[in-house]
């Protein structure tokens, strides 16, 4: 009997490799191994500060996973999450900073939450109506307004948004989020706040109106065969179009991490890299919701190491790392298909195939 399941294996596999790499790299720099270790694991879930900092890393990867993962279930690859996310955070967070000072939170965050999941959701709706209606692929819709979103973004802060052309004007207080430090003193210092529950939270209810609703089945039944699905009656294209959106507005709260939660307006940057990584986090935590939570986690672990030994191992190290983690998971995941006994052909009337 096996102790650990396949995908707790490509964990495992993962972080073996991982340390051996690490490792491998401090050597290269002149550092020692099992110090360069010890920092780490006191950069990161060796104190209370440290395991802030890698929820805080995580959640907007959570949120971004969260996102591609959607879409995948429908057969579609949303690469569009960075631009989705910058587009949300932009306007969520003027739209923040412009509400009245004394207007309260119950009014004020969930406002705020539902123009940046707006936002998210009307940008990815772009390229899943160019799918739906005219063919184009996702991936070159999604890729191109990503990079629209980069000439965007600047230009709008400097002509309309920001008085000095890099961010927008602090939001008021009633559309903050909470630190977690208010409930976990010991976390006192850390940027985490409560979006990291609050993804964690959506991650479970994501995955079960997927499983459990008409939309949800068929958005999934669409991504494993839309010629079948269009035979029984399915509308592909609505289905895609669904997926997309719902994709591109859970990208789109992942402003609840970095503006609401974090810093307090909007800046240039401000997210950049969460998109890209998510695809990677989806990828890795693809059994379910505790999966999706603990490959997220597993990257804002290397994200905080990274900058836990920058000073003596540089940071594009750590983004090597992150890629042998990748490749890895890659490698098992593949030999677990390939091993895998073949599913039998079944005839619906004469039974089993021979």
């Amino acid at each position: 009997m096996r102790l650990f399941g396949p995908s707790q294996q490509r964990v495992l596999l993962a972080l073996a490799g991982a340390l051996l790499v690490l490792n491998l790299a401090s050597f290269a720099f002149g550092e020692a191994p099992m110090a360069n270790l010890g920092r780490v694991w006191g950069g990161t879930w060796g104190t209370p500060y440290g395991a802030g900092q890698v929820l805080f890393k995580a959640t907007p990867l959570l949120f971004t996973g969260l996102a591609f993962t959607v879409a995948l279930r429908a057969g579609l690859f949303n690469i569009g999450a960075e631009g989705q996310l910058a587009m949300a955070s932009l306007v969520g967070g003027y739209v923040a900073s412009k509400l009245g000072v004394a207007l309260p939170w119950p009014v004020a965050l969930p406002l705020v939450l539902g123009i940046g999941v707006a936002v998210g959701a009307g940008y990815a709706a772009i390229a899943g109506a160019m799918r739906a209606k005219a063919g184009v692929h996702e991936i070159i819709t999604t890729i191109m307004l990503n990079r629209c979103a980069d000439v965007l973004l600047p230009w709008a802060l400097a002509v309309w948004l920001s008085t000095d052309g890099v961010r927008t004007a602090p939001i008021v207080a009633g559309a903050r989020l909470p630190a977690l430090e208010h409930w976990l003193p010991s976390l006192h210092g850390s940027a985490a706040s409560i979006a990291f529950p609050f993804a964690v939270m959506l991650a479970f209810v994501v995955h079960a109106w997927m499983r459990r609703s008409k939309t949800g089945r068929e958005l999934e039944w669409v991504g494993q065969g839309a010629t079948v699905c269009e035979a029984q009656g399915i509308d592909v294209a609505r289905r895609r179009m669904q997926a997309m959106v719902v994709s591109g507005g859970l990208a789109g709260l992942t402003l609840m991490s970095t503006v609401l939660g974090y810093k307090g307006y909007f800046e240039l940057g401000l997210g950049a890299g969460a998109g890209f990584s998510g695809i990677a986090v989806a990828m890795l935590g693809r059994g379910g919701p505790l999966q999706l939570v603990v490959a997220s986690l597993l990257f804002g672990t290397l994200a905080q190491a990274g900058l836990a030994i920058n000073a003596r191992v540089p940071r594009d190290a750590m983004g090597v790392l992150e890629a042998i983690v990748i490749l890895l998971m890659g490698a098992a995941a593949y030999a677990e298909r390939r091993d895998a006994p073949k599913a039998e052909c079944v005839d619906a009337e004469k039974g089993p195939k021979p």
